[in-house]
Order: C-alpha cells, then structure tokens, then sequence
C-alpha cells in the first residue's frame, strides 16, 4: 500500500492509527466519523421513502387491475349487439398471441344512479359472469353475492361497498340507472332508464372504484345502453408491464377500425402523476445526501486546516503536491464510500424488513401510522428495487467525491515554508 492510501486511511479512521495517539489525530477521526454518519442516514432514507413510494404504487396497481382488464379491444360505434354476437372470433384472434392468457366480453358505458335524492355518477361495465373470472379477479373481491347473480333479463347490478355506502344501499335494494342517452317527446327529452337490484357489493381497497364502479351483465347493459358506451372483448396477458407492447402487437392481426386499450392508457394520469412525484421526492431527499456531503467538504477542510504541519514536513521530505492532494482525496473517498455502503445496508435491510419494524414501533408506542378507516390498507407497504438502491449509492458516492476536490486542491497548494515559519 503507497503512503497515501494509509495515511488518508488514517485520517479517515479506518486505520489503526487514527484511533489513538494524538488529541488532533482523535479529533480528526471525530469529524471523519461524524460525516460518514451523516452520508450513511441520508443514503439509508432515500432508500426507504423510496421502497415505500414502490409498494404503494404497487399496491394501488394490483387493486385497479384486480377488476380492470389488461387491454380492451372495442370498435368505435358498433353495434353493441353485433359485437357480443361475434366476439368469440374477436377474442380467437386475440388469444393467437401468446401473451394472452384469457378473453371476455364488456359493454362499458357512463350512467347515473339515483335512489331517492341521492345522486351518483359511475362507470358501468356490462361483464358475462361465465368468463369474467379470465380477465380480472373480480370474483374474490365479492364482500357480499356472487357474480353468478348477474343473470341475462335479471337486471341485478353490484356495486363497490363506497358507492353503496353513499346511496344507502344493501343487497335486494332497488337503484334507477340512467343511461346519457334517451327520447325527445313533445313534452321535452326523456332519458332512458332500468330499475336495477343490488345482487352483490365488492371491495378492491381503492377508494375511486368502490365509489364509481358498477357491474351488470352483458347482455342487460347491450339493451340500456345501445346508443352510448362501447363493446368489445377485454384481455389478461402474462406479463402485465408488457401490456403496450401486446396492445400494438394484436392491432396487426385485428379487423380494420378496431382499437386497442390497455391498462396503463386507462390510468395514465394517475400513473403521471406517481412518476413525478417519485421524480421529486428522489430529488428532494437526495438533498440530505447533498448536506452530508457539504458536511464532508467541512470536515475536510478542518483536516487540512489541522494537517497543516504534517503536509509541510512531508513537502520537505520529498512529497509532491499530487501526492499530498490524493491523501486527501483518498481520506474523502474512503469516508464517502464507507457512508454510502452502510446507507445501502441500513436502508435496504430496513425496507425488506419494515413489514415488521413498523408494526413493532406501533406496539411499542401504542399508536397508528395507517389507520385502515383513512387509508384503506393496515400495513405499510415496501418494494425495494435494485435499480433505486443503485441510483441512490452513485448519487451518493458522486456527491462525496465532489466534496473532496476543492480541499485536496487546498492541501496540494500549502507552501512548507509558510506554514513552518508560522508553528
């Protein structure tokens, strides 16, 4: 080992040395030790905010898609008839591609459910209760009924249990559903609309569509709803991140005028939405990683303040100003890259573990962070990804070896015989 790793590692209080000896040599360590900390916190929680912002991303996703299909395939204006005649062949088509792992008919429309002086505007989604369980995990989301209970000319609807909470409703209570579109008579425009009966209610945790989804079968939501709404046959493919690619992909071998819709276009601005938020929280914690490195720069410049008659004695001894600027340079380095990966350590052993580290400080300080009645879910969720860690350990480790330029420089410039006239 050259002269300038072991002292810089000294320095730095990664040696031997720097641990005893000399009241400036404690200091030093101190100071050194101090930054180190201050780097490895940062890193630590860029981590674990991080983690958490995945896993409720994730979280969310799962719930939209555990009624929402992967891509719909619908042709504009259709006739809504027409289309469940033939959507077998729509769906054939469709399954030909590998990706595609099921297929099922939807008639989806905007209405307005009204019970009494109650109000509520919904998306209705007209499903064949035979396939549906192809397509979304509907079923298991049943808090009360069955999808079975949507039989063709039963006009029996379900509804998220937020939705039936506002109207007052329960299962065997009668709501109007009114579609957009009607009559015009001499006596003004009359909007076309069905008694429904609530057959089922469903829960998927996520407040929007508890509040504004609703169910009914295929075949009832073809007759309200034929002039508005579209129909096609909706999709679930193996991989759910590879849905936009599919979606292109299946246009090729579809009838002309037939679109393609997948989940990510559904919810784009939501998902616009976390991105930028994720982009902003990352920058504005990374900002406690920059004062730590400010930190560093400080107590590098105290080292060389401290260091002034070492480095003059070693200039008289031979050392070059390179060589008095790399010990430095190694001392931040060392501290820099000790910091980050304990950070790295610390906050991903933190967020593969907060499912039970969360729950154990509310024990310990009998308190809540998430109450379910507020939040919807009991547990704070974490998806730690590999390349958050890695961009929050290169963030890091830049930040530190910026910090030690302009102290190495500082060091690399003092005149020995300047500093030995003056101590």
């Amino acid at each position: 080992m050259s002269y300038e790793w072991w002292i810089g590692a000294r320095y730095a209080g990664l040696s031997r040395g720097g641990r005893g000896g000399r009241r400036g040599d404690r200091f030093v360590s101190f100071v050194a030790a101090s930054s180190m900390a201050g780097i490895a916190l940062g890193v630590a929680a860029l981590i674990i905010v991080l983690s958490v912002m995945n896993g409720f991303q994730t979280q969310v996703r799962d719930r939209m898609l555990s009624v929402l299909p992967h891509i719909e395939l619908y042709v504009p204006g259709a006739d809504h008839q027409e289309v469940l005649e033939h959507w077998q062949g729509l769906a054939q088509r469709a399954e030909a591609n590998a990706e595609v792992r099921g297929a099922a008919p939807f008639v989806a429309a905007q209405a307005m459910l009204a019970r009494g002086q109650a109000l509520s505007g919904v998306q209705v989604r007209g499903i064949d209760p035979a396939v549906e369980p192809k397509v979304s995990d509907l079923a298991g989301q049943m808090v009360i009924g069955s999808l079975g209970d949507l039989a063709p000319g039963a006009f029996n609807i379900i509804i998220g249990n937020q939705l039936a909470q506002s109207l007052g409703l329960d299962v065997g209570g009668t709501v109007l559903v009114l579609a957009p579109q009607g009559s015009i008579s001499p006596a003004g425009f009359s909007p076309r609309m069905r008694r429904f009966t609530v057959s089922g209610i469903f829960s998927t945790g996520y407040y929007e569509y508890d509040a504004s989804l609703a169910f009914i079968d295929v075949q009832d939501a073809a007759r309200v709803f034929r002039d508005s709404g579209v129909a096609g046959v909706r999709l679930r493919i193996a991989d759910m991140q590879r849905a936009p690619q599919v979606a292109r992909d299946l246009l090729g071998g579809l009838p002309p005028g037939t679109r393609a819709q997948d989940w990510t276009q559904n919810n784009r601005t939501w998902f616009a939405a976390v991105k930028t938020e994720k982009r902003m929280m990352f920058l504005i914690l990374a900002l406690i990683v920059a004062v730590a490195a400010f930190n560093l720069l400080s107590s590098l410049v105290m080292a060389v303040k401290d260091k002034r008659s070492d480095i003059a004695i070693l200039r008289t001894l031979g050392a070059t100003p390179r060589e008095i600027a790399r010990i430095f340079l190694v001392q931040g380095a060392l501290i820099g890259v000790a910091g980050t990966a304990a950070g790295v350590l610390l906050g991903t052993l933190t967020a593969y573990n907060i499912d039970v580290i969360v729950p154990f400080i509310e024990r310990l300080f009998s308190v809540q962070f998430l109450p379910q009645q507020i939040y919807f879910i009991s547990e704070l969720p974490s998806n730690p990804q590999a390349s958050d860690i890695i961009a929050v350990g290169a963030t890091s480790l830049v930040l530190s070896l910026l910090a030690t330029l302009y102290p190495s420089w500082r060091a690399s410039r003092l005149q020995p015989a300047r500093v030995l006239r003056h101590d």
